[in-house]
């Protein structure tokens, strides 16, 4: 008998969790989630624990076609490279994203911008795909790819009514696919492909 898959695991465990915090009191639901924020207040306070729990809750429950497309990944990468290297590189993705953001941000003084409620998946699911641009084969495809994935995660940066998360979701991205670059120098043409 096959255990569940961790990424499958995750992403159930966030959306379970997302329908209880639909049924608490909106005030505890709010201090929960502001709690669990990676916002500027909170790192600027040393709650550097947030790097974590930001990953571990969404506002509300995933659309289903979204979740899918993370347990997809999230599966995919988990047999191509382990569950431990795909946990790897979403937590890495997910800080180091948020630590980039946060370094943008600290000096604001706008106080919805600094109480900004910054929690959910993205970050993480953006730098597994980014990664698993590895798994292409060599050559157009994978660069195609590469280029492809970057062009649509930069177009929501480039418009006006951008957010800070967009460029959290274009560094993440940009984050796996130097994870990728990496697998691709270290393991030569022997490495798995998406066949």
């Amino acid at each position: 008998m096959n255990a569940i898959p961790l990424g499958a695991a995750y992403a159930g465990g966030v959306q379970f969790g997302a329908y209880a915090l639909e049924r608490m009191e909106p005030k505890e639901r709010e201090r929960l989630l502001r709690d669990c924020s990676t916002n500027v207040d909170n790192l600027a306070a040393g709650r550097w624990e947030t790097l974590l729990t930001s990953a571990l809750v969404v506002e509300e429950p995933m659309p289903l076609p979204y979740a899918l497309l993370l347990v997809a990944v999230l599966g995919y990468a988990e047999y191509a490279y382990g569950a431990w290297w795909t946990a790897a590189v979403f937590l890495f993705g997910h800080a180091a994203a948020t630590l980039l953001v946060y370094g943008a941000l600290r000096r604001t003084t706008d106080p919805q911008t600094r109480r900004a409620l910054d929690v959910g998946t993205s970050y993480g699911f953006n730098a597994v795909l980014g990664a698993l641009t590895s798994a292409l084969p060599r050559g157009a495809v994978r660069t195609a790819a590469r280029a492809g994935l970057l062009a649509l995660a930069a177009l929501p940066v480039l418009k006006r009514g951008r957010t800070f998360t967009d460029a959290g979701h274009l560094a993440a991205l940009g984050m796996g696919i130097g994870v990728s670059l990496a697998v691709d120098c270290l393991s030569g043409p022997k490495h798995q492909k998406i066949t």
